[in-house]
């Protein structure tokens, strides 16, 4: 497991390494041929990385440090404005847009807070698949059994791997449909997706305008919540973890179980029990509206449309540029009318009353993150049938809790050494806080 926020940034405070160490380091593994970082990262900010990483040495040692992030190795996916370059999101259709004027405000946030930005990571192409695979940058492998070639899961794809294999010690993330906490879970990591309102979209090349959201990947439950406080310009006193005896503990048994394989199976069900043994009451209960998501969304959801909405122009100028998978979704968006959407929104409000009733006095929901190992890239790249099955299955239990605009933390739940697999805590919007706080003490529990 790469070492966390607070122990690198424990190091830089009692001098026993530098920002320009942990920055080389970093560079050196995106860098390295026999790796990964070539289809990690889209861009890398070698030269910009190592004048950040000086300035923040020579700031502390002037007894000035920003932040808890302040000389700390970041990246950023590609989808976020860098000023005086194009966001491409993955994708090779935007090649010689406009470039931003601006930074995209989280962008703004960790250069304010002293963040070495290594560079823009891959990801599916326009955020559209929670798998991983784009076909215009190559995937990065799963650092888990890279013998067989993994997923890393999407759309955050780079992001996760950036973490992993020590090209950074953070990343940051979107999160429409699970695409922080798939790659997370698939990875090994923790990943914190947000309410959406809790960080600006400013800059951000969006996806589904009513989904999105931008979350991180990190080691552990601490550092997304250091990285979440930045990204929301929060500055109040970090969550403590929570006391796990007595809470109330809601597992859905609607869908959120279904289709788990053996591995997922018991590495969430041995977590459950330790939880139960730790004091916290777990209570089965059935949610019968997230079984009828799928017929809710049966036209594509929001995605569809509001995707459609902003790629019509570049979809007529260079429907040949992009991936095949992903444009054929993004165009079923031209079948929704006003009126399915109007319904879709009311559809959303009834859902959400609902479910929100049904989990109220709870302090939280936990289910599997993703229910099945990461698939190998091969056999999702030989068939459609089998992408499309892999992508439905794996965005399915995240979806739930961006359709609910609720927030949610996944951390890993499976053995030492054995397939990463995650378990998810979840809440309603606005409960970040208590949300973080809970998965910090689950995550305490797991990693004893």
């Amino acid at each position: 497991m790469p070492t966390t926020l607070h122990e690198q940034s424990a190091a830089l405070q009692q001098g026993r390494t530098s920002s320009v160490e942990l920055t080389e380091a970093a560079l050196a593994r995106a860098a390295d041929p026999a790796g990964e970082g070539a289809r990690v990262y889209t861009r890398l900010y070698a030269e910009r990385a190592r004048a950040a990483a000086q300035a923040s040495d020579t700031l502390r040692g002037a007894g000035l440090a920003r932040s808890a992030i302040d000389g700390l190795p970041i990246s950023i996916k590609d989808l976020f404005d860098v000023a005086g370059e194009t966001t491409l999101a993955g994708s090779v259709a935007l090649q010689g847009a406009a470039p931003a004027a601006a930074h995209a405000t989280v962008v703004r946030r960790l250069i304010a807070a002293g963040a070495v930005i290594t560079g823009r990571t891959n990801m599916t192409e326009f955020a559209y698949s929670g798998l991983g695979l784009n076909p215009h940058y190559g995937t990065p492998l799963n650092p888990w059994d890279r013998a067989t070639g993994r997923i890393p899961g999407g759309s955050s794809s780079g992001a996760a791997v950036s973490v992993r294999d020590g090209m950074a010690i953070g990343a940051i993330g979107s999160d429409t449909g699970g695409s922080v906490r798939i790659p997370a879970a698939l990875c090994g990591l923790a990943g914190f997706k947000p309410s959406a309102q809790r960080v600006p979209m400013q800059g951000v090349l969006p996806l589904s305008v009513n989904l999105d959201s931008i979350g991180p990947l990190a080691p552990t439950a601490r550092c997304c919540a250091v990285l979440d406080a930045i990204l929301a310009d929060e500055h109040a006193p970090l969550p403590e973890p929570a006391l796990l005896r007595g809470l109330r503990l809601a597992l859905p048994t609607t869908l959120a179980l279904d289709g788990m394989d053996q591995h997922v199976s018991a590495s969430f069900s041995a977590a459950v029990s330790r939880l139960s043994a730790a004091g916290a009451q777990v209570d089965e209960i059935d949610v019968p509206e997230f079984a009828q998501l799928a017929a809710i969304n049966a036209k594509g959801g929001f995605t569809a449309p509001e995707a459609w909405a902003w790629h019509r122009d570049l979809i007529a100028r260079a429907a040949d540029r992009y991936d095949p998978r992903v444009v054929s979704r993004i165009r079923r968006g031209q079948e929704v009318s006003a009126a399915d959407w109007i319904d879709l929104v009311a559809a959303r409000r009834a859902w959400i009353a609902a479910v929100e009733r049904r989990i109220a006095g709870y302090d939280a929901l936990v289910l599997p993150t993703v229910p099945v190992v990461a698939p190998a890239v091969a056999e999702l790249q030989a068939s459609d049938e089998a992408y499309t099955a892999a992508n439905l299955l794996i965005l399915r239990n995240p979806t739930l809790i961006n359709f609910l605009d609720g927030c949610a933390l996944t951390v890993p739940c499976h053995a030492p050494g054995t397939a990463p697999a995650g378990l998810m805590i979840a809440g309603a919007n606005g409960a970040d806080r208590r949300i973080l706080a809970i998965g910090m003490a689950v995550e305490d529990l797991l990693r004893a």
